[in-house]
């Protein structure tokens, strides 16, 4: 019988727990022997819990249990979980868990000290929670040469993102929403609406495909805040929709990338144009295969808790022989300031105030001195500078944003 240790009983642990004991049977035939629970490490009083018993607050009692052969991590956040990860792996345990920062930040040191130890360290729900990317990636993917990359791959801001499209709700209006149900953080949805968790997932994918560290203060981002319902109904009139888009693109110079994390209008005739409410989808561009979607729920309880479930079977069925594929070396991070950017060109959206017409911008929507257009292909740096200079002239920039090419 195989032990597994949960870290940090909250939504995604309980799943867990849950998904191992529902299809415990399916399991028990696709790994070989029964799989079960022997601790639950939270700090937490859970006195009067039916599974009491299980419960231990020291995650000492896990690390010398030789009977614990998979350590499952879903604290979130990098402390503690970076230090009982690492630990666990030193132990020569394997450990699946769903912690994006974890992943993006100490991915390629704790890939190396599991193959080092002979473990697996895997993180299947880190970015798609329950739609499969990961695996897909590094398996049936691996005789493909990945060259693009976009998704939509946060739940909240994609659902706040679909009801100032269909309901024309401002971004206060659809945060609070999205916290009403449980979609946004109460207290700091930052991470979220800023595009943080977006970028860390990126990273994830863009290291995976590379080979090598990308880290997070390398990857532009920028959040959904300046995106208003005018930006929709200006959009819209040219069958345009707006999507957090999470994108990586290497066509031949694989130390220059071009990944960012970004508002940008999609073109409706796009399958990302349809990926709506709290559902994520990833679009790859292969060599070989050409251009393949995945696309599932990004979030919740048992979804995300069924990839950390996944995670555990194959680490007892394949063992470190995972890693042959699942893997990215170490590399420094580009000077403070520096980012992943191209030069690709790329038609632009621009909202603003000013009056008058401006070269090169197609106007598409005005209301009074306020008016929105699309600009002719430019590269990111032409387009700041054009920007700079348009707002020189008595114009006023409120937002802009990259259009997804159709």
């Amino acid at each position: 019988m195989a032990k597994v240790a949960i870290l940090g009983f909250g939504t995604v642990g309980s799943g867990v727990l849950e998904v191992l004991r529902t299809n415990a049977a399916s399991i028990c035939r696709r790994v070989g022997e029964e799989v079960s629970v022997k601790y639950i490490c939270d700090i937490r009083d859970f006195s009067g819990h039916p599974d009491e018993a299980l419960f231990v607050k020291e995650i000492d009692t896990v690390l010398n249990d030789e009977e614990v052969s998979v350590v499952v991590e879903t604290i979130g956040g990098l402390n503690p979980a970076y230090f009982y990860v690492k630990s666990a792996l030193e132990s020569g345990k394997h450990v699946a868990t769903s912690n994006k920062e974890l992943v993006a930040v100490h991915g390629a040191e704790l890939l190396a000290l599991a193959k080092e130890k002979g473990v697996c360290f895997l993180f299947e729900a880190s970015v798609g929670g329950g739609m499969p990317i990961i695996t897909p990636l590094y398996e049936s993917l691996a005789a493909n040469v990945v060259t693009d990359i976009h998704g939509i791959i946060n739940g909240t801001t994609n659902f706040m993102l679909t009801e100032m499209a269909q309901k024309g709700y401002d971004f206060d209006e659809a945060l609070k929403h999205a916290q009403a149900l449980g979609y946004a953080e109460t207290r700091d949805p930052s991470a979220d609406v800023d595009g943080v968790d977006a970028q860390r997932k990126i990273c994830i994918l863009s290291s995976l495909v590379l080979g090598r560290e990308i880290h997070p203060e390398n990857v532009l981002v920028r959040g959904i805040r300046d995106i208003t319902p005018e930006d929709f109904k200006a959009l819209a009139a040219r069958q345009y929709t707006v999507k957090l888009i999470a994108r990586f693109s290497c066509e031949n110079d694989v130390l220059s990338p071009d990944i960012s994390v970004e508002p940008m209008a999609v073109p409706n005739e796009s399958p990302l144009a349809g990926v709506n409410d709290v559902y994520n989808a990833v679009m790859l561009r292969c060599d070989m295969l050409g251009d393949v979607m995945f696309y599932g729920k990004g979030a919740g309880k048992l979804p995300t808790a069924s990839a950390v479930a996944a995670d555990v079977m194959d680490a007892l069925v394949k063992g470190d022989s995972i890693h042959q594929g699942l893997m990215w070396r170490a590399c420094e991070p580009l000077a403070e300031g520096e980012y992943f950017c191209g030069d690709d060109a790329c038609d632009w959206y621009l909202r603003g105030q000013g009056t008058g017409a401006l070269e090169g911008v197609r106007e598409i929507w005005r209301e009074g001195n306020r008016f929105a257009g699309i600009a002719q292909a430019m590269s990111r740096k032409e387009w700041d500078a054009f920007c700079a200079k348009i707002e020189k002239n008595g114009f006023f920039v409120e937002n802009t944003m990259r259009i997804l090419a159709k």
